[in-house]
């Protein structure tokens, strides 16, 4: 099915409120899951809209969550998902976390107690478009181990980066801590396809790249002891720093009816406090780079038209009564 981004946001808003969102909640996550298919990002658009919606159907995710927020300092944002979806918390905050970010030069959200994040670019992608430099991180329940260790002990803890670009795209850059993200080895054991060395671990803690193996065994940090440096300190922003489960308490975000909890962090920076130019200067930058043969994340954007797999849409059309998915 091919869909423009108003009739691929209508679908992704019925199928939440289907599976028993509430129209705010729907609402945010359509806007979120259409965002990720824009910029490039399908694993974590279409693709993982169905593990939301049978979170709802499930009550594993809150259907009509109102985040609590309040101010802890002048430059601090704190909310409390309420076993909701994180989006929603975020955008209830954006245009007050960019107003004191403005203000005072740099602002943080804190967000606790929700499913976990989705495509982590969408909240620096969004805070570029206001013209500020941002950080994100997020955490989730304990998938990823390390050769030592053999256990799962993080999330595969994403961070994003995003800033903002005179006359172009934004640069943002989105990555797990993890060698891969999980919807890519689940992707792969959906086609019956290996997955590459160095990714993965079975149960039994053994490297595998039979990508069922994989879905019941563990993910390997990237890059040995520095991925998983990366992936501590993303546990210790998302989860300690926001007071939400640490990732070896979390709930599944794939079964049972208890929320993951997990932890959302995020840092919003005015670069023109220090660089009136900055964009324009960024963009310079990267004009450079790229003419030395270096890939730069996030400058570029796919069609406006979004083409969804028949195996997506067959997961989408469980939620409907009628078992329609026409917009």
């Amino acid at each position: 099915m091919k869909l423009n981004v108003e009739e691929a946001t209508g679908l992704a808003r019925k199928a939440a409120m289907s599976a028993g969102a509430n129209e705010k909640i729907a609402a945010s996550l359509a806007n979120a899951t259409v965002a990720a298919e824009v910029s490039g990002r399908p694993a974590v658009g279409f693709a993982h809209l169905p593990d939301y919606l049978e979170g709802f159907a499930s009550g594993r995710i809150s259907c009509d969550a109102q985040p609590d927020i309040d101010f802890p300092t002048a430059a601090t944002i704190r909310a409390d998902a309420k076993n909701g979806i994180a989006q929603l918390g975020f955008d209830l905050c954006f245009d007050r976390l960019v107003d004191r970010a403005k203000q005072y030069g740099v602002a943080l959200f804190s967000q606790s107690n929700s499913y976990t994040a989705g495509e982590l670019g969408y909240y620096t992608r969004r805070l570029a478009g206001a013209d500020l430099v941002s950080i994100a991180v997020s955490n989730g329940p304990a998938l990823v181990t390390t050769m030592e260790s053999r256990q799962p002990v993080f999330g595969t803890n994403p961070f994003s980066f995003g800033a903002p670009v005179a006359n172009g795209f934004p640069l943002v850059i989105d990555q797990a801590s993890s060698a891969t993200a999980f919807v890519n080895v689940r992707d792969a054991a959906s086609r019956g396809e290996p997955i590459p060395d160095g990714w993965a671990l079975d149960r039994q803690g053994i490297a595998t790249t039979n990508a069922q193996d994989a879905l019941t065994g563990m993910l390997l940090a990237f890059g040995g002891a520095r991925g998983a440096n990366i992936a501590l300190l993303v546990e210790v922003l998302a989860a300690g720093v926001t007071g939400a489960n640490w990732s070896i308490d979390a709930p599944s975000f794939e079964q049972g009816e208890a929320s993951p909890g997990v932890g959302l962090f995020v840092v919003a920076i005015d670069p023109k406090v220090f660089a009136p130019d900055f964009p324009a200067r960024l963009a310079s930058q990267i004009d450079r780079l790229i003419a030395k043969g270096l890939y730069v994340p996030g400058r570029g954007r796919k069609a406006d038209d979004i083409v969804l797999k028949l195996s997506v849409l067959d997961a989408i059309r469980r939620y409907f009564p009628s078992g329609d998915v026409a917009v």
